[in-house]
């Protein structure tokens, strides 16, 4: 390219905020070689969409549509369970290219590595998002050398599948893994994405008996909460009247819901990126980029079907009902759905990037259901969550960076994470560097370390707002009405007018699916879009990045987007400022029964689930028995509450510390590791319940132990206490607990030896 030059009539200053401050010699051969590139472009753009269309019909006509990039082996068909459903479990099989990590399989329990579960969301799009990557969910399991499961599902639902049928299918497969698996140390551990987390919770209230630790990624749980100025979507609902516009729309299916629906209210959310960055990135980079969109169209073009019974379900009990924190469903066996029933650890990984599902919506069900830590200690309850700056939805479960970083993470440290005491923690994922302590404790690129929290510092991340749950409860009651008017007034007139022919059509011509269905190898001007997409491939001229109309180009694209996130942001402030008008107004929340405000709102949790009084019953009943244990045990029971006292003011775990940890009580037992569970979570209550108490009964449960197994696990105590500085109360505590141990093993030693005296004399 001919360099360009400056012109004598513009001012050099105005150079760099000016695209054609600059202008090469010849601007006509400038014009000439865009335009050139330009109609390469859009050739190879159009050949592209082509090839999307007959990959759509070709994923479409498969037995069983999905993306994983794994292969697998169908293990249990849900269709042939008691309540048939449309999912099914199947083992993954490990690729030669994906080798386990020696390091990571050989720190667990030799031979002896529980399973893992991926569950994928049905929430419009097909399954495999989970392991859609190498560097995935699954894939971490796999290089971790865990047994991996994956639970998916058919395009169409069983006729008649209920949400309850779901549930109980999940609790199947999870017995059939359990009887795979009977010398796991543990049960399976679980991991459900997006709408699969809120169905695993659900499960895991029902039966928390087959579960394992349990993350949820981008999972939905409390629907209500939300930041104000942010977070539209959770006003759909309100807008739209209530639910009775999906049971129209699951009438005019003929009984069946569209996925597709469920996509649109995604693609809405951010028009820009729907209406033009994704079609504009192709195009701008056709040459490195199809790959790439084809394979994430794969997935995004899967839209599958809901029974209308399910979707309905589903918008009333959570969506608009918000139900599930407040422990309103119950069963139609008497089961109610709490999720403090819930005894494995519960991980939640969110990210403020995510607008389907931010920070709120996925923790703010803790501070829904405990007022404080006290009340969430007494319900024996673990959580663990993780935020993330900035990744979007379909990254949390999706990205390379967050499958190599923290699904990785949780995967290689899914014990640690199950041997934590009950309470509320927050885990964090640090780069290793030279010069982090200790580095070969830990394993791979990172350091999970995990912090205690209370439920004030979840409740400044939610931001809980009693005067916006009004709001939505007065929504809530409006939807029922509404429900209740389309059922008794027009459902029977537009179920009388649907017909197979117009649920096909209807279904076809659905605005996602036209672009799919209409350009493709069935269409006959294809056939030379592909022919002149070869030309083109062998006559590629790219045009040179600083050519002015390329630049241009860019101008004219970012100005499009800007245009359209205004016009987002703009309908984003006028649909919340509708919503807080109409559903705030005090006629319409006294109309929907709400009592007047008062002032213990703001300090209550937002539900009393369940059977409250037999709750507190159980829990002084717990204390009772605590206390009554508080001189049971021997040295592991010392140690592990030795441990436990020195860092109890912090409240943290490390990855490093657990793998020492793991060395230490291996000389204690050859159980391994996950079968002092108990004993952690033990010795951790009676710390809580009397901290002072529970170190003075120490001396008893060292009485029976031999003096060298004493000073051994003192010398462990102390080294594993000091792998992270310790402040002074933290070495005091330290000395204290070294000072029994010493004076035990003496003990012990001075009792051998009288004997030996007397003999002598």
């Amino acid at each position: 390219m001919n360099q360009s030059q400056p012109n004598a009539a513009t001012p050099d200053t105005f150079a760099p905020s000016m695209p054609f401050a600059s202008m090469p010699g010849n601007l006509l051969a400038q014009g000439y070689a865009y335009a050139v590139d330009a109609w390469q472009r859009s050739v190879l753009f159009a050949d592209v969409m082509r090839e999307r269309g007959n990959q759509y019909h070709a994923h479409m006509q498969e037995r069983v549509p999905n993306v994983l990039d794994f292969d697998t082996e169908l293990i249990v068909d849900g269709r042939t369970l008691p309540r048939p459903v449309n999912y099914g479990l199947v083992r993954i099989t490990a690729p030669d290219d994906l080798k386990p990590d020696r390091d990571l399989a050989e720190g667990h329990d030799p031979g002896r590595l529980r399973p893992f579960v991926v569950v994928d969301p049905r929430a419009g799009h097909g399954p495999g998002i989970g392991g859609f990557k190498r560097d995935s969910e699954i894939g971490a399991a796999l290089r971790a050398g865990h047994p991996c499961y994956f639970i998916g599902f058919l395009p169409d639902p069983v006729p008649g599948q209920t949400v309850e049928d779901v549930m109980h299918a999940e609790a199947a497969f999870l017995e059939k893994v359990i009887e795979l698996h009977p010398n796991s140390p543990g049960k399976p551990a679980v991991i459900g994405n997006c709408q699969a987390g809120w169905q695993v919770l659900m499960t895991a209230s029902m039966r928390p008996d087959l579960f394992g630790p349990i993350v949820v990624a981008g999972a939905p749980v409390s629907y209500w909460a939300g930041w104000r100025g942010k977070n539209p979507m959770r006003y759909s609902g309100g807008m739209l009247g209530g639910s009775w516009l999906t049971a129209l729309t699951g009438d005019l299916g003929d009984g069946r819901f569209d996925g597709a629906w469920l996509v649109q209210n995604f693609e809405n959310l951010n028009p820009a990126n729907t209406l033009w960055t994704k079609q504009y990135n192709l195009y701008a980079n056709i040459d490195t980029e199809g790959p790439r969109y084809l394979g994430f169209e794969k997935y995004w073009g899967g839209h599958v079907f809901l029974n209308a019974g399910e979707m309905q379900y589903i918008v009333d009990n959570l969506f608009v009902g918000n139900r599930f924190v407040s422990g309103e469903i119950v069963t139609s066996e008497g089961v109610r759905l709490d999720l403090r029933n819930i005894r494995s650890p519960i991980v939640v990984f969110c990210s403020y990037g995510d607008n389907i599902t931010p920070p709120p919506q996925a923790l703010g069900w803790i501070t829904d259901l405990y007022r404080d830590d006290a009340d969430l200690l007494g319900h024996d309850q673990t959580i663990v969550y993780a935020t993330h700056d900035s990744i979007g939805h379909l990254g949390i479960f999706v990205s390379s960076s967050t499958g190599k970083k923290e699904h990785r993470e949780f995967v290689s440290n899914i014990d640690l994470i199950d041997l934590l005491p009950s309470g509320l923690y927050e885990a964090h994922m640090g780069a290793k560097t030279d010069a982090t302590p200790y580095a070969e404790l830990a394993q791979g690129q990172y350091v999970m370390s995990i912090s205690s929290r209370t439920i004030a510092d979840v409740r400044k991340i939610v931001q809980p707002d009693p005067e916006s749950d009004r709001r939505f409860a007065t929504a809530a009651y409006l939807s029922r009405v509404n429900l209740g008017l389309y059922r008794s007034f027009m459902q029977p007139w537009v179920r009388a007018c649907t017909t197979p022919l117009t649920t096909d059509l209807s279904s076809k011509l659905h605005p996602l699916r036209v672009t799919y269905e209409l350009w493709s190898d069935r269409n006959p001007l294809a056939s030379s879009v592909a022919q002149a997409a070869e030309s083109v491939k062998e006559a590629r001229a790219p045009v040179a990045a600083d050519n002015p109309f390329l630049q241009m180009q860019t101008v004219m694209s970012d100005a499009v987007i800007a245009s359209f996130d205004f016009y987002r942001d703009m309908r984003d402030a006028a649909v919340e400022q509708i919503f807080e008008t109409v559903y705030g107004a005090p006629w319409l929340q006294a109309f929907a029964g709400l009592p007047p405000r008062t002032d213990s709102e703001a300090n209550a949790a937002l539900t009393e689930p369940g059977d409250t009084e037999e709750r507190e019953a159980s829990i002084v009943a717990e204390h009772e028995r605590l206390r009554h244990d508080m001189t049971e045990g021997g040295l592991v029971e010392a140690s592990v509450r030795a441990l436990l006292y020195v860092r109890r003011t912090h409240g943290e775990a490390d990855e490093r510390r657990f793998n020492l940890a793991r060395e230490m009580l291996s000389k204690l037992s050859d159980q391994g590791i996950l079968a002092f569970k108990h004993v952690v979570r033990e010795q951790a209550a009676l710390l809580r319940l009397d901290s002072e108490a529970a170190i003075d009964a120490m001396p008893g449960l060292l009485a029976s132990a031999p003096p060298d197994n004493i000073r051994n696990a003192a010398r462990d105590i102390d080294k594993l206490s000091t792998v992270l500085t310790l402040d002074d109360h933290e070495r005091a505590a330290l000395a204290r607990v070294l000072t029994i141990f010493e004076s035990a093993s003496k003990k012990k030693t001075s009792r051998r030896a009288e004997p030996a005296r007397q003999q002598v004399e």
